[in-house]
């Protein structure tokens, strides 16, 4: 699917202090990832603080994204550990003019590979829409192993992966024998290039809620420019290890708050930066010349 290649941006759920949603600061966001190049919207993905937005401010948030001038295609969060309410979820929501949706590994019961696939073809097979497998070991606590990506990929309404493992034998296995037409994601922003160099379409970003050159960085592997993906990638590791400190989204709303974008808040069980990974953060934005894009 092109609508999903390049680079597709996580987006936070911008948020007062008292925990409510900031509906002008996420009109802010979407006007300025829509500026600095992103390809498309991921809507209630993790980074989005999926497991504490109740089900109304799931709707609406889709809405705006969805209705936003700039008409960019957009990726809905739907995913979690009870396969059934998966499906009830699917059934209650609106995804006309969805892409696709993103399907989170069942999280916490640790089931067995053939649980997994039998979970996904249950979701592929009441989906109105295309699904993107989500593998992230290090949130789930159970890893989708390429054997049964491949197999996944054999159904026609599973189109994707975001692939967040860190095994890059395990990802270069899912790129070799893939079938045509089925999209490797990177889920992991660093490692993009790397996995643009076995043949990835593009990645899910936490980064591209804040850095243009993040963006162009993707790109520039896209278009196989080596010299340019070097000299980006310098610059933004840099700043990656600060923004998973103390938790996603804490490290990259801190960014955008330091970027006058969106305030800090995030919600319990999560807590907002510490003001020493704050000063950190602001400290190197400075250094790396990050605060003027």
């Amino acid at each position: 699917m092109k609508a999903l290649q390049g680079v597709g941006v996580a987006l936070v759920t911008p948020m007062h202090a008292d925990g409510s949603i900031d509906w002008a600061a996420y009109e802010r966001l979407l006007d300025y990832t829509h500026q600095i190049g992103v390809d498309y919207w991921v809507v209630q993905g993790t980074t989005g603080e999926s497991p504490t937005i109740t089900a109304e401010e799931k709707k609406r948030l889709l809405e705006v994204a969805k209705q936003h001038p700039a008409q960019k295609p957009v990726v809905f969060g739907i995913g979690g550990n009870n396969t059934q309410a998966v499906v009830r979820q699917l059934k209650e929501i609106d995804l006309s003019g969805v892409s696709a949706i993103l399907s989170v590994c069942p999280y916490y019961n640790k089931p067995s590979q053939e649980g997994l696939y039998r979970h996904f073809t249950e979701v592929a097979e009441h989906s109105p829409v295309p699904v993107i497998l989500y593998n992230v070991p290090g949130r789930t606590g159970c890893n989708l192993q390429a054997s049964t990506t491949l197999r996944l990929a054999q159904h026609p309404n599973i189109v994707a992966i975001k692939e967040a493992s860190g095994d890059l034998m395990q990802i270069m296995q899912i790129a070799v024998e893939r079938p045509e037409g089925f999209l490797l994601l990177s889920g992991d922003d660093l490692l993009t290039p790397a996995m643009v160099a076995v043949g990835a379409e593009g990645v899910i970003s936490v980064m591209a809620n804040a850095f243009a050159s993040f963006n162009d960085m993707v790109h520039a592997s896209l278009a196989g420019e080596k010299d340019k993906v070097k000299q980006l990638l310098g610059q933004l590791i840099g700043i990656n290890e600060l923004l998973y400190k103390e938790g996603n989204p804490v490290g990259i709303k801190c960014v955008l708050k330091h970027m006058g974008i969106c305030e800090e808040h995030v919600r319990l069980p999560l807590a907002p930066a510490s003001a020493s990974l704050s000063k950190a953060i602001e400290d190197t934005l400075k250094k790396l010349s990050l605060l003027t894009q």
